[in-house]
């Protein structure tokens, strides 16, 4: 049987977390092991979760805030938009290193482009897309970055999907397949 291991995340949370009973009712969910907070207006709760797996830990902790009336998660926090500073720290390189793969000047070639600030002198990736690129080309990535995009993703697809007409929603169900 596998063993538990430690996982942290924070989920971005939908609904007052300033009452005490809901507080409550978190706790009795079987969220003890989170603090809830907000910042900004913005709820969130930073878990530190033992499971088998980070699918586990992230499916349990969102299925429980889902059922305490009047929250609901919106996404995992991620920090998906990163700079090739960012992408240097998380691969353990330097800037220049990252800077000469993103150049195709070094390594595998394939580096995948930026998504945003394309012109600037300092654009941005997704880093899901960075740390699939990594785990195939150097051996070294973030083996949750598409699990937490996906997630992420379907969380987004639950809120929207409420706005849309009946057609629409019928047509975005399909693509979401």
């Amino acid at each position: 049987m596998p063993t538990s291991k430690e996982f942290d995340l924070t989920l971005i949370i939908e609904g007052r977390l300033d009452d005490d009973r809901v507080l409550d009712a978190l706790f009795e969910a079987g969220c003890d092991d989170a603090t809830f907070g907000e910042v900004d207006g913005i709820g969130f709760g930073d878990f530190r979760r033992y499971a088998r797996s980070f699918l586990q830990a992230a499916s349990t902790a969102i299925r429980q805030v889902d059922s305490v009336p009047g929250l609901r998660v919106v996404r995992i926090e991620s920090e998906d938009l990163v700079t090739m500073a960012e992408i240097a720290r998380r691969l353990h390189r330097s800037r220049e290193s990252i800077r000469l793969l993103a150049a195709d000047a070094r390594g595998p070639g394939d580096f995948p482009p930026p998504v945003a600030r394309i012109r600037s002198r300092s654009p941005l990736w997704r880093w899901v897309d960075v740390a699939t690129w990594a785990e195939r080309a150097l051996g070294r990535g973030d083996p949750e970055a598409g699990l937490i995009a996906s997630i992420n993703a379907a969380l987004e697809i639950r809120r929207r999907r409420s706005e849309l007409g009946n057609r629409a929603r019928r047509f975005v169900d399909t693509l979401a397949g």
